[in-house]
């Protein structure tokens, strides 16, 4: 995140005030003429500092170069770090159990996945996808972020991981207009669907937020 500061004519005047300084000392201490600082702040004149004034400037009062001018900051966020399981969803004929085991983990911006998930983080997974029933969607090895607190109790039109006759699969699920049912989609047309799935036959594990590709 990129740190918000003031004008650096302002924080300089700001930095003077706190500090009872003058224009003319500080002028002298950069080896420059006296009305140098009061050009600088008043006049615009320089229109920066010179890189070395700065340096000394910043130094003296204590603070980070960008408050005068200098390059801004870029903030290291604190990352969320989300499980990857050693488990794959399939996206063809359905895989068998989806395990616990933790592989690694994936670190996300905090703010990044609140502006997805409506759920707090411990309910998200990372699990990789086999199979090319979702193409081109999905492809086959893509990690997929799964929201396992955004299942059927929000229940919408979206791609959700499932078990389905204990089965694990990827899919495309829409809501009957009826509201009886649902529809459980492949994307790759060479792949079957079903129509008007009772609810009760279906464990939805969570809604797929966002994937990841490796690109050969």
């Amino acid at each position: 995140m990129l740190a918000q500061i003031e004008d650096p004519r302002t924080a300089l005047q700001r930095l003077i005030d706190e500090r009872n300084e003058d224009y003319a000392g500080l002028s002298r201490m950069l080896r420059r003429n006296d009305a140098y600082i009061q050009q600088y702040i008043k006049r615009g004149t320089p229109k920066r500092l010179h890189e070395e004034d700065r340096r000394v400037l910043a130094a003296y009062f204590g603070v980070k170069e960008a408050v005068l001018g200098g390059p801004q900051e870029w903030e290291q966020p604190a990352l969320q770090q989300v499980p990857v399981l050693d488990v794959y969803a399939s996206a063809g004929h359905g895989a068998a159990d989806f395990g616990e085991a933790r592989r690694t983990t994936i670190g996300f911006d905090p703010r990044w996945l609140r502006d997805r998930t409506k759920g707090s983080a411990d309910g998200l997974s990372v699990i990789q996808v086999k199979g090319d029933s979702m193409a081109p969607t999905l492809a086959d090895g893509d990690d997929v972020l799964v929201d396992r607190k955004d299942g059927v109790g929000r229940l919408r039109d979206g791609i959700y991981v499932l078990r389905l006759d204990d089965s694990l699969m990827v899919k495309r699920l829409a809501r009957n207009p009826s509201g009886r049912g649902i529809s459980i989609k492949s994307d790759n047309p060479d792949y079957p669907s079903w129509q008007n799935i009772e609810l009760g036959r279906i464990d939805i594990v969570g809604r797929v937020l966002w994937f990841g590709r490796t690109l050969s």
